[in-house]
């Protein structure tokens, strides 16, 4: 990240725990930084993976794109169509 205080060692570390899983305030206890810090690190994180997945989902959905639906369920005796119990809904693209 550019423009951050911490040092680089730092925010290695806090990437290290945000990818393992870790939550932003046993993060912090672990480097040795505020647990805000740590929540704002991992939410800045979460900002910067939100922005590459919304550049590549346009690049892949680019153009015309068909949805379809269908219900796929035995014959049975009882309430009909899309509410019928046993049931399962199906969702194509293409």
């Amino acid at each position: 990240m550019r423009k951050s205080r911490l040092s680089q060692y730092k925010q290695m570390k806090l990437i290290e725990h945000f990818v393992s899983g870790s939550t932003a305030r046993c993060a912090a206890e672990l480097v040795g930084v505020n647990r805000k810090t740590a929540a704002y690190y991992y939410h800045r994180l979460r900002v910067i993976i939100s922005i590459h997945l919304e550049e590549e989902a346009r690049e892949f959905l680019s153009g015309e794109i068909e949805v379809d639906e269908s219900y796929f369920g035995g014959h049975r005796k009882g309430k009909r169509g899309r509410g019928a119990a046993d049931k399962v809904p199906v969702f194509g693209l293409h």
